[in-house]
């Protein structure tokens, strides 16, 4: 069986699967639980990860593909016991009801507010079209979002001054 290597939130795996086995079966396997299987065709984005600052579907890429690249995933977004800004968001927003999307959401919101916190609400709608939330949860999440936004768009603005 072939081998393939991968960081995964920091820390380097050694993988055995086929070449066609999707990451995420593989994530699952690795006992990693923010991604989720949904719908199995890239269209619901519960198994959503981030590889190269894009959030990709897992359930549909190969672990080949991704051979010494690195994952990044739910599980893996707190630093020193502190979850990620958008985490906290979630949290202080309750955008989630039964919370199965919710890695999808998140890691989406991650990853395009890490390239760029500074958006709109146009631009947050835009960046979740696909991510699909049966429960409804919509509004909280876009509060979230855009609560997380405002955040790291001002502690970016602090880190730039303290470089100075």
């Amino acid at each position: 069986m072939p081998r393939f290597r991968l960081e995964i939130d920091g820390r380097a795996q050694t993988i055995e699967a086929d070449d066609d086995q999707p990451l995420l079966y593989t994530l699952r396997e690795l006992e990693f639980r923010g991604p989720k299987f949904g719908c199995g065709l890239a269209q619901c984005g519960a198994c959503t990860v981030i590889v190269d600052g894009q959030p990709i579907r897992s359930c549909v890429i190969p672990v080949a593909a991704l051979d010494g690249k690195a994952v990044r995933t739910l599980d893996g977004l707190a630093r020193d016991g502190e979850p990620h800004p958008v985490q906290a968001a979630f949290i202080e927003e309750e955008a989630a009801q039964c919370g199965y999307c919710t890695n999808g959401w998140i890691m989406t919101a991650v990853a395009s507010l890490e390239r760029n916190p500074n958006v709109s609400d146009a631009d947050i709608r835009s960046m979740f079209a696909g991510l699909k939330c049966r429960c409804g949860t919509h509004m909280s999440i876009m509060r979230a979002v855009r609560r997380a936004a405002d955040q790291m768009a001002a502690d970016s603005i602090t880190e730039g001054q303290n470089d100075v």
